[in-house]
């Protein structure tokens, strides 16, 4: 797939051939590059439905999709640091796959008018870089016409200080749920993004004790403003079919 994951898309059995199909069962499993130790899940049979209005059927399970979020976990790819510019109303975690186009430079004076207690530990304002990680394997259900992504991870804040070094500011979990609404258009698949949890707490803090709800409100605003609607423009124009 990349340099981080690989796809085994080899049989699981024989060709099963019928007079009006043929079934294949394919096997769809996601490796880490370079790993092939079986990954947590058990897969559960599929059912295409009996329709034959179409020449291709293709569907792809639930297992599928656990299997690369494992894969794509393990190689370390929900890891991110993010140095001076960030991008416009932290979309970090649909890192993955969407991105705007805007940014901003980001600074502990930024962070000191939201949170009283920075601006009181760093008086002189520092660049600011992040830290972003999944702490758990992200979670990827599917349902019918739309799958969810629920993801559990923390982001570390530091500042810049002149000679390069970085100084611990504080550090906060984050859970965040979204789901995404499938549907095929004019032989393109089209989709709607929603978020449905956006939730902070204070993991560690070495400026003091301080109320993560302002920020909290602040950053959901931003992504159902500014992120959301922008994800949704990209995903409205669709991907092509074969």
């Amino acid at each position: 797939i990349d340099d981080l994951a690989e796809v085994d898309y080899s049989l699981n059995s024989l060709p099963a051939v019928f007079r009006p199909f043929i079934d294949l069962d394919l096997k769809g499993i996601v490796y880490p590059a370079g790993n092939y130790t079986g990954p947590p899940y058990v897969a559960a049979p599929i059912i295409i439905p009996d329709q034959s209005d179409s020449m291709l059927y293709l569907a792809f399970s639930e297992y599928f999709f656990q299997t690369s979020s494992f894969a794509y976990y393990t190689a370390g790819a929900f890891n991110i640091t993010i140095a001076e510019e960030v991008i416009n109303s932290f979309i970090f975690f649909f890192f993955f796959f969407l991105q705007t186009c805007s940014y901003f430079n980001i600074s502990t004076e930024i962070f000191g008018s939201i949170i009283p207690e920075v601006a009181k530990y760093s008086v002189t304002p520092y660049p600011v870089m992040l830290k972003l990680m999944a702490t758990e394997i992200p979670i990827i259900s599917l349902e019918q016409d739309s799958f969810t992504v629920e993801i559990q991870g923390s982001m570390e804040v530091f500042a810049v200080l002149p000679d390069s070094t970085t100084q611990s500011l504080f550090t906060m979990n984050i859970v965040t749920n979204t789901s995404i609404a499938l549907n095929i258009f004019d032989q393109k698949l089209m989709g709607s993004l929603c978020l449905n949890r956006l939730q902070f707490s204070l993991a560690h803090s070495n400026v003091g004790f301080f109320e993560i709800s302002l920020l909290e409100n602040i950053l959901s605003y931003i992504l159902q403003t500014e992120v959301i609607p922008s994800a949704n423009a990209k995903l409205s124009k669709g991907f092509p079919l074969p």
